[in-house]
């Protein structure tokens, strides 16, 4: 089952269950994939799109003044990401596997890495974490 298959499953679990906070917040999900060029997304591109909205959301949060609060809303949004590696895990991965003479400068890396981790890894961490090496 496509992670989009299962958000739409779920909503309409939440609406047999009556959760509204959840079945409002996976409409809104449902209605970010219907912008979309195609109907059928893959797994990343949901990905992506739930990416964004968590991130717009934190945004929010903050000009509010509401930042580090944990929504329900974005604990409904970040039940469906993948869990994220580790500062440490990437650390170790890259002091492992990137050969730093092979780049003008570290940042070039990040393509390697992210390459590595994927969706597993948020792009603004593994640069802090560049930045510190």
């Amino acid at each position: 089952m496509t992670l989009q298959e299962q958000i739409k499953k779920d909503m309409m679990q939440a609406m047999k269950e009556k959760d509204e906070e959840k079945k409002s917040a996976l409409r809104i999900v449902m209605g970010e994939f219907a912008r979309a060029e195609s109907k059928v997304l893959s797994d990343d591109a949901v990905i992506q799109v739930i990416k964004k909205m968590v991130k717009s959301e934190r945004e929010t949060l903050e000009r509010s003044g509401r930042a580090g609060d944990d929504t329900r809303y974005l604990q409904i949004l970040e039940s469906y990401l993948p869990k994220l590696a580790s500062d440490e895990e990437i650390e170790q991965w890259i002091t492992g596997n990137i050969d730093f003479t092979k780049y003008k400068n570290k940042m070039q890396a990040m393509k390697d890495i992210m390459g590595h981790f994927g969706s597993a890894a948020d792009g603004s961490r593994v640069k802090e974490i560049l930045q510190k090496l």
